[in-house]
């Protein structure tokens, strides 16, 4: 019994938790809606560096926005890259395309299609249509390592890409 009624504070602390974290980000989603910057930025930063990939993707979309930090491309990749190693659609189609553009990081076309055809794997439509503009400007052997690659980064969910 009384490992029972331990393994339920377990479950409902951790279950509290992640309602703290989902509170925290709503938080800041309200900042940033009202303009109140420091706050979204802090709020989201604190969850980022735990690990949220929602936070991360934000927190990468400020530093390429140049909203209340200065505009880095190099730092809004890197939170990109957390977020999508966690699969967030988003952030992956964003990791892609900052490949594609070279922003932030070298241009690499290989490395642009593997994270857009990944997005667009999962239908998302603005992955497939980017996916399909880099396409344009690779070889037909680029895109069939590109593909190769891209299943093998799915099935490592995501890490090593």
């Amino acid at each position: 019994m009384k490992i029972f009624s331990i393994l339920i504070c377990t479950v409902f602390v951790f279950s509290s938790l992640n309602k703290v974290w989902s509170a925290d980000l709503l938080k800041g989603a309200a900042a940033y809606e009202k303009k109140d910057y420091r706050t979204a930025y802090n709020e989201w930063l604190s969850l980022a560096r735990q690990g949220d990939p929602k936070a991360q993707f934000f927190i990468g979309n400020m530093y390429y926005k140049g909203v209340f930090v200065s505009q880095n491309d190099g730092k809004a990749v890197k939170w990109y890259k957390r977020s999508a190693e966690q699969g967030l659609i988003k952030a992956q189609n964003n990791l892609g395309t900052m490949y594609m553009r070279g922003r932030g990081i070298g241009k690499n076309n290989i490395k642009a299609f593997i994270w857009l055809h990944i997005t667009a794997m999962q239908g998302d439509k603005i992955g497939i249509k980017n996916r399909d503009l880099v396409a344009k400007i690779m070889t037909l052997s680029q895109i069939k390592k590109a593909t190769e690659l891209a299943t093998e980064c799915v099935k490592r969910k995501y890490k090593g890409c």
